[in-house]
């Protein structure tokens, strides 16, 4: 009887100890889900505030350069034009000609200056990357990286009746400032090929590439400021980065942003 008994109490210990252990094992279990759904919420909440945060940053942006144009164009302005006005008193009422001939390139400066002026007001004051579309955009960025002539830049793209928002806009237009920047002062290339498509996978998807000497990868990533600024760039509106490089053939960049 004392042995049946203790058999039973070992069997309800092990039953009991197992019981424990399951329990463990669940609670451990439930833990690592919660805390990876945890960690899942605030990885949302992270990249929802980073695109907050661009939005934000370019509208400050926009805000503060319009604001700086707004003074350029009433303030300082209104001050050129006031010492151009006096200059033509001054030609008009001084009769000695060398000291006339003195006025009127000091005019003729302070007129330029105001040239110059209303034109710098005027590009700060319009919102070009809102008001144009990404294709056109790009082609003024080609334009101005072939006027420099230290390589050819070509364009190509499939958006004959689409544009894309403000803040990708901005993002798109940066990068490839970016990468052709890079491509001319370090990349020796004779070649810079732009791509911009869209197809029924993607939103959107940008390819940029070089005919350029290459480089390592490894190394540039380290220390790469203008590499991480495009990665960065890309990442904070939710798009895939992508960057290859290989010796004497050249570098790749594709960025992917899915629908």
């Amino acid at each position: 009887m004392e042995k049946t008994e203790l058999l039973i109490t070992v069997i309800l210990f092990n039953f009991f100890f197992l019981g424990f252990i399951i329990a463990i094992m669940v609670y451990i279990r439930k833990y690592k889900q919660r805390k990876k759904e945890y960690l899942a919420e605030i990885q949302i909440k992270n990249e929802i505030h980073q695109k907050e945060l661009l939005a934000t940053q370019l509208e400050i942006q926009q805000s503060t350069m319009s604001q700086i144009g707004r003074e350029l164009h009433d303030n300082i302005g209104q001050k050129l034009t006031l010492v151009s006005l006096y200059t033509q008193q001054l030609l008009h009422e001084n009769k000695v000609p060398d000291v006339n001939e003195r006025i009127e390139q000091v005019s003729e400066i302070v007129n330029q200056s105001i040239d110059e002026l209303r034109s710098l007001s005027k590009s700060l004051t319009d919102n070009k990357i809102s008001r144009i579309k990404i294709t056109d955009l790009i082609r003024d960025e080609v334009s101005v990286a072939n006027a420099v002539k230290k390589c050819k830049v070509s364009f190509e793209h499939n958006f004959e009746d689409s544009d894309l928002n403000f803040e990708h806009k901005s993002v798109v237009l940066r990068i490839i400032q970016e990468f052709i920047q890079n491509s001319m002062k370090h990349s020796e290339c004779k070649n810079v090929f732009i791509n911009l498509k869209s197809d029924e996978e993607t939103e959107w998807e940008l390819s940029i590439k070089d005919d350029g000497k290459g480089f390592d990868t490894d190394e540039i990533k380290s220390n790469g400021i203008g590499l991480t600024n495009m990665k960065n760039r890309a990442k904070i509106i939710g798009a895939d980065f992508t960057l290859t490089s290989e010796k004497n053939i050249g570098t790749s960049l594709k960025i992917v942003l899915n629908k």
